[in-house]
């Protein structure tokens, strides 16, 4: 991968760009490729050396792939087939499929190939470079038309736009002012496994919906290795990492070496957070853009990184501040349109499993128009908003469990009592295993 090094490699006379982005991850390189498919100059900054390790589950779901640039190749490690649900360690049940739910990849090859993809349509990537500041006014400043990247060692690269897609803890995004809604703690191992295991999981993950609200852990296999991982909400660190512990002694894991352990905190943007300032837009994480739900960032990458990055065209071609504001207010629109009213409906669920675990066990593992509905969204075939806004069922029971939760307490006539049988059903298993004498 073709790279021009260090700061102090960057000359301050050197031409405008069109296009400067920020962050060479899933939304940096699919706004570069955008940007450049075009046909305007366009410069990929990213601090580290590529390929970079990242705390990421790496699951690509439906609209992941329909996000990416044509002819793109997944490096899939593993397809998954089947689904094992459990309801912190008890209640296992595993749900499978015929047809592929979604792949699973390596976050180093997968973002490396993005960005390669992007250097192909025409954009030059720069490694090793850090970001200091935007600034729009000021000396550095030629005018109005544009935007001042300073980087670290106070060298300077001048663009008509700027499209920061810098991770959750975004610079870019602090200039913007992004506001943050969400904020989780996400532990994650990569754990090497012998063949003999590593045959066990082929082709299946498990999900266990964890112990503290709205906590749940994964275990994703990626060939001779599992991610193990489980998140939290901030604030319970102890808590998350004993949860960890536990999570990975369960599965027969704890005797084997982690390659590495690491963590991070996903972060979730304000409905009313900003997503532009002037001629520089925010995109990814750096806008706080994930489901907040199942914290699940790289769909939203992907589909705002390009969404950033043919309305950073736009405003580049723009001759005045009214019109760049313009073209900024609709790449907001585009955002809420879609990725927005996602959001929202997923705050919604993170609402009823922090409060019902159960309810959401029982609803995937024992109502099969329930599992299909997660086939689907997982393959892409819908959206978890697409689901509510089309299928009156889903719709009322979401309404039915808003009401119960809120000031009102009115009930459904319909859907509370499938909810209610849906607790109960797993209570009453739960019992069951007990008589039973089976573990728990």
């Amino acid at each position: 991968m073709s790279s021009e090094n260090a700061d102090a490699g960057l000359e301050s006379d050197e031409p405008v760009w069109d296009v400067v982005v920020v962050g060479a991850g899933p939304a940096g390189a699919s706004a570069a490729y955008a940007a450049a498919v075009a046909g305007r100059r366009v410069l990929l900054l990213e601090k580290a050396e590529l390929p970079r390790y990242k705390t990421c589950g790496g699951g690509i779901i439906g609209p992941s792939r329909d996000a990416l640039p044509p002819g793109f190749e997944l490096p899939f490690k593993d397809r998954v087939h089947a689904v094992t649900f459990s309801l912190n360690g008890r209640l296992t049940r595993t749900r499978r499929s015929k047809r592929m739910l979604f792949g699973l990849i390596n976050r180093p090859e997968f973002d490396a190939s993005l960005v390669e993809h992007a250097e192909k349509a025409g954009a030059v990537l720069r490694t090793g470079v850090t970001v200091s500041r935007v600034e729009q006014h000021g000396p550095a400043v030629p005018d109005r038309r544009t935007v001042a990247v300073v980087l670290n060692g106070g060298a300077t690269v001048l663009a008509h736009a700027v499209v920061g897609a810098d991770g959750s803890a975004s610079r870019i995004g602090a200039h913007v002012g992004v506001k943050l809604d969400q904020v989780d703690l996400g532990l994650e191992a990569e754990i090497p496994v012998p063949p003999t295991v590593a045959e066990d999981w082929k082709g299946r993950i498990h999900l266990d919906w964890g112990p503290l609200p709205g906590s749940y852990g994964w275990v994703f296999p990626k060939g001779d290795t599992l991610t193990v991982g489980v998140i939290s909400a901030r604030g319970e660190g102890a808590a998350t990492k004993r949860y960890m512990e536990d999570f990975v002694a369960r599965l027969g894991l704890a005797g084997f070496e982690p390659a590495v352990s690491s963590g991070h905190l996903t972060r979730c943007r304000s409905d009313d957070s900003p997503l532009s300032r002037g001629r520089v837009l925010v995109c990814g994480d750096a806008a706080g853009l994930l489901e907040p739900w199942t914290r699940e960032g790289i769909s939203f990458a992907l589909r705002s990184g390009r969404l950033a990055g043919e309305w950073a065209v736009r405003i580049a071609e723009s001759h005045d501040a009214v019109d760049a504001r313009r073209q900024a207010l609709n790449y907001a629109f585009a955002i809420k349109a879609g990725l927005g009213v996602e959001m929202a409906v997923g705050r919604r669920m993170l609402a009823i499993f922090e409060r019902r675990p159960a309810v959401i066990h029982g609803v995937l593992t024992t109502i099969r128009p329930a599992w299909n509905a997660f086939t689907d969204i997982v393959r892409g075939s819908t959206t978890l908003a697409g689901l509510v806004r089309t299928h009156p069922l889903a719709r009322r029971a979401l309404n039915a469990f808003d009401r119960r939760e809120g000031a009102a307490r009115t009930t459904d006539p319909v859907a509370v009592p499938e909810a209610a049988d849906a607790e109960a059903a797993v209570e009453a298993e739960e019992a069951d295993h007990r008589r039973a004498g089976s573990p728990e």
